[in-house]
């Protein structure tokens, strides 16, 4: 076996490779919702996290770190600077000790929902730049792969 890579198979992987692809694209995007959401100090990632916190119960841990395809070592560190800002509390689940449930503050509901106006234009934008059946299929496609 040898130990080098032809350069031929390395242009073979940056024009065929999914994983670039998606994680390239995926930078893209988040960079283009965390410029738009920067006015209000949160990223695009925190968006969605707290976005995920929108429910009539507080989840838990596992339930968030699911939703967002999270470890929950991922999930604790992520919601460490939404609890220092006063948007997050994390605290015990009275029906079980060991577990923790996490809720918006007031702070952080309406944080949220200054939010969803700017990621409705970004993403009607984002959509707009795709074109329509193209983005619905998109969509429909990274569901099917996650």
């Amino acid at each position: 076996m040898s130990n080098t890579v032809s350069f031929a198979t390395t242009v073979h992987v940056r024009d065929t490779c999914l994983c670039l692809h998606l994680q390239r694209a995926a930078r893209a995007v988040a960079r283009r919702f965390d410029q738009a959401l920067r006015p209000l100090g949160i990223t695009n990632g925190q968006f969605s996290l707290m976005m995920s916190l929108n429910r009539p119960e507080p989840p838990t841990m596992g339930d968030v770190a699911t939703l967002l395809a999270m470890d929950r070592t991922t999930l604790t560190a992520a919601l460490k600077p939404l609890e220092r800002q006063g948007l997050v509390t994390v605290g015990v689940d009275p029906a079980d000790k060991r577990s923790r449930r996490l809720a918006l503050t007031a702070e952080g509901r309406t944080r949220l929902a200054k939010a969803v106006p700017i990621w409705k234009r970004t993403h009607a934008a984002l959509d707009r730049d795709l074109g329509w059946p193209n983005a619905a299929r998109l969509r429909a496609d990274l569901r099917g792969l996650s």
